[in-house]
């Protein structure tokens, strides 16, 4: 298996930050992952690059995830059991679930990345975390040196987490997914109640929307919210909506009467992220190359000609100020390579 070397990585990150890879290999196959010469490399898996920030050379072995494919694997009265390569577009996959009649995944319609990186993070938008229509996933594990499943439970799904983060393998490079079955229910309702998404359905005069017209609706709000990381490179949002105890967001709602709060299952309270950063006087204010954009507070975006270390001493600058404000820390969302 023949390695290229010194691998430009500014097209394979979103917010387009320069470095190389010592050693690079595209994963189109899960057979490629089972040469036992990758056991022992330092290694980074690789998705769609879009919630990365690259720090400068990586050392070791990238492995770029971009395994095809997609079909019903099977279903029963109540699901649908669709699986899909970790390589797939996800955003292209939501759409060709909706197309083939499983509805379930139209909110998260538009997040950047692919299906393999999908349930590390286990992203969400408008309502929905991809853990909620997880079944499975297989992945190759380089410890073991074999392939395994994880299953829903094993995952230990949580606000942008996972057991993947949890274990620190998204980091090691122990797991590398290759594929993704996900749970579609055939009993499906229609998941509006976020304020964004039902104020453009009733701009579309639609009262009773279709997962498509859903799926629509969500395209076109976070079009107009978010940059198109193709003309504006950016990693979507860049800090996590910090969730903080029940009396700490009454004594912030007593100070800021109209910071936006979500109670939680667990009694805590999740506090919006983009306005504390708008609050602190960061929307659309820059430092150097990087800042965050006028549309959005929560997006971090590269000007132009920014490195990692810009990207660092900017989000360091934002926690900062959001912690001299309101004494709530933020956490940013991508990994650090």
């Amino acid at each position: 298996m023949k390695l290229a070397s010194a691998v430009d990585l500014t097209p394979f990150n979103t917010l387009a930050l320069p470095g190389k890879a010592a050693r690079y290999l595209k994963i189109s196959d899960p057979a490629q992952l089972t040469d036992p010469a990758l056991k022992d490399e330092q290694r980074f898996i690789l998705g769609g690059g879009s919630n990365l920030v690259l720090t400068g050379d990586f050392a070791g072995l990238l492995l770029h995830m971009a395994i095809p494919g997609k079909r019903l694997l099977q279903e029963d009265d109540e699901a649908w059991y669709i699986e899909a390569g970790a390589g797939e577009n996800w955003h292209d996959f939501v759409q060709w679930t909706l197309a083939q009649g499983w509805p379930g995944l139209e909110n998260l319609s538009l997040i950047p990345g692919t299906v393999g990186a999908a349930p590390i993070q286990n992203i969400g938008a408008y309502g929905l975390e991809v853990g909620e229509c997880f079944h499975s996933l297989s992945a190759w594990d380089f410890e073991k040196q074999a392939f395994t499943t994880v299953d829903r439970q094993a995952c230990r799904f949580a606000y942008r987490d996972s057991l993947f983060k949890q274990q620190g393998w998204h980091l090691s490079g122990r797991m590398a997914i290759v594929s993704v079955v996900f749970r579609l229910a055939k009993a499906w309702q229609p998941n509006i109640r976020y304020t964004d998404v039902a104020q453009e359905l009733a701009a579309r005069e639609i009262a009773a929307p279709t997962p498509q017209e859903i799926a629509n609706a969500i395209i076109a709000v976070r079009q107009r919210k978010l940059p198109d990381p193709a003309q504006i490179p950016n990693t979507g949002s860049f800090f996590h909506n910090p969730v903080v105890s029940a009396a700490e967001a009454e004594r912030l709602a007593a100070d800021f009467p109209n910071l936006p709060r979500y109670p939680q299952p667990d009694g805590r309270v999740k506090l919006a992220a983009g306005w504390l950063i708008e609050q602190a006087g960061w929307k659309g204010k820059n430092l150097g190359p990087v800042g965050m954009y006028e549309k959005q507070a929560l997006v971090l975006v590269n000007r132009g000609g920014a490195n990692g270390d810009d990207v660092k001493r900017t989000m360091a600058a934002v926690q900062a100020e959001v912690r001299a404000r309101f004494a709530v820390a933020l956490t940013p969302e991508p990994m650090f390579l």
